[in-house]
């Protein structure tokens, strides 16, 4: 049997499919799929803009350090220590106020160099943001503007005033769907204006990308707002968006994948669950609706891509899905062509 605990990221190397080559987990099997990662992030920037060079290479330094244990079968977050989740909360708040941090290091060039390195064809980068105080989705859309590897969604928050012109400013820069995160945007998925903003998504065919479902590491009322059970009106009332609940649900993973029976609009994304979800997911989830996520830079890339080798070991046609076929469907034409 395969393991699924490491004493760091290199050590992933034990598996089949990867090997450490100058210092670097690369990919060593070219008969695996080339995949697409439904769920990445550059550096978010609140207040203080642009203060973070998108296109600056150097080396990305990932929330969860190279250095820690890695268990692919736990929620991912278990994998933090208290130093890491402290380190990481401090980057996401203060860093976005005073300037540099790991934040530093998420660039497009450092991501583009990691998905070279695991055969991973094509990032769909997700964009958070909040009335007044950011533009990420405008930045990251120019600065990803005609790169074909990326795929970048936007993001209008259900407060701003003129969300539809919003939306048509975004799909006019290459917008090809609209993040949703709850817990940061601190508002309620099932709200009336969330539910204004899906109908105008699915009224221009742009699929919704939910974070869905608590993590255990947010504020007490980010965890309240992702309960799994606030997502089910906008499921059920706008069955002419295409929604995909990110994380799966998150530590509520079974009662994403009901809503997947019960909604044929609802896909589900792997990112962060255990590898032993993975698998159920992937297995009892309807078919040619789950879709490979790693949540970069939380996380190395390849770990999000080794659970999804392991739950896909001896069926090549699901593996193939799962990391690739599914998300192009999705995608439709914003699929890039080297992803084949």
């Amino acid at each position: 049997m395969l393991p699924t605990r490491f004493e760091n990221l290199h050590d992933l190397a034990r598996l089949p499919w990867f090997a450490v080559r100058e210092g670097r987990l690369v990919v060593d099997d070219p008969s695996l799929p080339l995949a697409i990662d439904l769920h990445t992030h550059l550096a978010l920037s609140y207040v203080r803009r642009r203060d973070v060079d998108l296109r600056r290479r150097s080396r990305a330094r990932h929330y969860l350090p190279a250095e820690r244990a890695v268990d692919l079968d736990v929620y991912q977050n278990r994998n933090f220590t208290p130093e890491d989740l402290s380190s990481l909360k401090r980057d996401l708040t203060l860093s976005t106020l005073l300037g540099g941090g790991i934040r530093a290091t998420h660039t497009l060039p450092n991501l583009l160099d990691e998905m070279k390195e695991l055969r991973i064809a094509c990032s769909v980068l997700l964009p958070i943001d909040l009335p007044r105080v950011s533009d990420n989705a405008r930045e990251w859309l120019h600065v990803t503007r005609g790169e074909p590897a990326i795929v970048c969604f936007g993001s209008v928050h259900p407060w701003e005033r003129d969300v539809e012109v919003r939306l048509d400013e975004q799909v006019a820069l290459g917008a090809r769907g609209i993040k949703v995160h709850p817990a940061v945007q601190m508002v309620r998925p099932d709200a009336e204006r969330c539910m204004a903003l899906y109908r105008a998504c699915g009224r221009r065919k742009l699929p919704v990308l939910f974070h869905c479902g608590p993590v255990d590491i947010e504020t007490r009322l980010g965890r309240y707002l992702s309960q799994v059970r606030h997502y089910e009106r906008a499921l059920a009332e706008c069955p002419e968006t295409t929604f995909v609940l990110g994380h799966s649900g998150a530590l509520q993973m079974p009662e994403a994948l009901a809503f997947a029976h019960r909604y044929p609009n609802v896909w589900l994304e792997l990112a962060s669950q255990s590898v032993s979800n993975v698998r159920r997911l992937v297995t009892e989830a309807p078919r040619g609706r789950t879709v490979f996520g790693t949540d970069w830079p939380f996380y190395h890339q390849a770990t999000g891509l080794a659970k999804v080798l392991l739950a896909t070991e001896g069926d090549d046609a699901l593996r193939r899905e799962v990391l690739h076929d599914n998300a192009a469907r999705l995608l439709g034409a914003a699929a890039p062509a080297t992803a084949s």
